[in-house]
């Protein structure tokens, strides 16, 4: 796209009553629509079927490809591509939304946190250092730092089902296919491989084992 028309898309959505700080380093292609309200941050980019409604905030440094974007949703330093992002939506700063998302109403999609093929339901918060594929994941649900959902398994991709207001303590592997029932709850440190009920706490580590006097001396010259 050359830079006439690129000039002319930023006028035409600040005509709209889109705001931009910086409108020189914003990119958009002339089939993306923003809603009135919304700034545009420097380093924004928007291309392809991108719809992004009013009152949000994007950017700074954020790409968005044929994504839609709800009312009054926030996209920080982050990318997306192909997937739906819900009204009041905090995503990033450095978050990945790979393609086939559909992400609900009021969620947080924090700090590298990545999400492929999945859907994500209202109210769910995915804060940092977690990555959520190929799955279903209910409202309201809460998954701890370094979460991961183990989809792959060298020939195949299968899928992980989260019931509504799930907790999922930090550092869970699970390991699709696996189904965790509404309002399960998984201890810090497991490895889910089996379902979980309605309601039930998952404990899949080994129990932890002290041995007295055994590091004595080891870190001597730590102390010094």
């Amino acid at each position: 796209m050359d830079s006439v028309s690129m000039e002319q898309n930023r006028r035409r959505l600040l005509e709209a009553g889109v705001r931009m700080l910086d409108p020189a380093a914003v990119y958009v292609e002339d089939t993306v629509t923003v809603g009135a309200g919304t700034l545009l941050l420097p380093g924004t980019i928007l291309r392809g079927n991108t719809a992004v409604g009013e009152g949000c905030e994007i950017g700074p440094n954020t790409m968005l490809v044929n994504c839609t974007v709800g009312d009054g949703a926030t996209v920080n330093s982050s990318q997306c591509f192909d997937s739906a992002i819900g009204a009041h939506t905090e995503v990033g700063p450095f978050a990945y939304v790979r393609p086939g998302c559909t992400v609900g109403q009021r969620v947080k999609v924090g700090d590298f946190v990545e999400l492929k093929n999945s859907v994500v339901g209202d109210d769910t918060k995915i804060s940092h250092l977690t990555y959520v594929g190929d799955s279903d994941v209910g409202a309201g649900c809460n998954f701890g730092c370094g979460t991961v959902t183990v989809n792959y398994d060298g020939g195949a991709k299968h899928r992980t089902v989260i019931g509504d207001y799930a907790f999922i303590g930090c550092n869970t592997n699970l390991v699709a296919p696996v189904t965790l029932g509404a309002g399960a709850y998984t201890a810090a440190g497991s490895t889910i491989t089996e379902d979980v009920p309605d309601d039930a706490l998952a404990i899949a580590r080994a129990r932890q084992v002290n041995k007295e006097g055994r590091a004595a001396g080891r870190f001597t010259k730590r102390k010094k």
